[in-house]
């Protein structure tokens, strides 16, 4: 399956009565993935994209060179039943080529630097990396601000695209950005990474032993009963990179030596 064939599955169920009620902003385009998925080996993961991917501080619509990813508005659609196959290549495009646009640097250079030891960047005409979101509809607000039920629901109802978007990649490692990440990879993939403690991840705090940190390893082979076609391994750690209180520089060194020490072995 085509990646507009996956996207147009997507743009359907914005129209339809699959996404209603659970927060996703309804003239944004859904987001497949951060950079090519084509060219990448490795990909970290996180929960959906963020609403500042189609809006500014003040909540207006990204456009001109300020614009990521397209919307109804930027493509002259009306709604999302009359999106053409020219329509969805040119969503795939603004995916394909969002780091050599106008990415969301606050957020994605924190996580280039944890992957930057496995000798792969999202920048760069031979970037080896790209970015997924277990959920590829932005919502109006954060993924915490979701009740349970909302969360269930999304990952229910676009589980299988990122099945689909993985078994078509050339991917071999997925790095999944704090325990959210995990605990909902698990869900959908139906197993259990194993987890380890790593006592140079503790968070420090002004009382008791502090937040400790985890690392998970594993492999899947497939997602939301989409079959991968192989094994893919998968690193995690606890600690979300860019929210969770604390993060710091010697944790995310740490953790960047971990991912470079593991990936290293998958490739051996």
């Amino acid at each position: 399956m085509s990646t507009p064939d996956i996207l147009e599955i997507l743009v359907r169920r914005i129209d339809g009565s699959h996404l209603r009620g659970l927060s996703v902003i309804p003239w944004a385009a859904p987001v497949l993935s951060f950079g090519d998925p084509f060219q990448a080996r490795i990909a970290t993961l996180g929960l959906n994209p963020s609403n500042r991917e189609f809006v500014d501080v003040a909540g207006s619509e990204l456009d001109g060179l300020h614009r990521r990813f397209h919307t109804l508005r930027s493509l002259g659609l009306k709604c999302w039943s009359d999106a053409k196959r020219a329509h969805l290549e040119k969503i795939q495009e603004s995916c394909d080529r969002y780091f050599s646009g106008n990415p969301y640097d606050h957020w994605f250079q924190a996580l280039n630097k944890i992957i930057v030891g496995a000798n792969a960047s999202y920048y760069g005409m031979f970037a080896e990396a790209c970015h997924l979101d277990l959920v590829p509809y932005a919502t109006s607000c954060k993924w915490v601000e979701l009740s349970g039920g909302q969360r269930s629901a999304l990952l229910e109802t676009s589980g299988d695209a990122l099945g689909l978007l993985l078994r078509e990649s050339a991917i071999e490692v997925l790095i999944l950005n704090g325990q959210s990440v995990i605990e909902h990879l698990q869900s959908v993939a139906g197993c259990r990474f194993i987890r380890s403690v790593v006592p140079e991840w503790t968070l420090p705090r002004r009382e008791g032993d502090g937040v400790r940190g985890y690392a998970y390893t594993g492999s899947i082979c497939q997602i939301s009963g989409i079959g991968l076609g192989r094994q893919i391994s998968v690193l995690g750690y606890s600690h979300n990179i860019q929210s969770s209180f604390g993060v710091t520089t010697k944790v995310k060194q740490s953790i960047q030596q971990w991912i470079a020490k593991s990936t290293s072995e998958v490739y051996c």
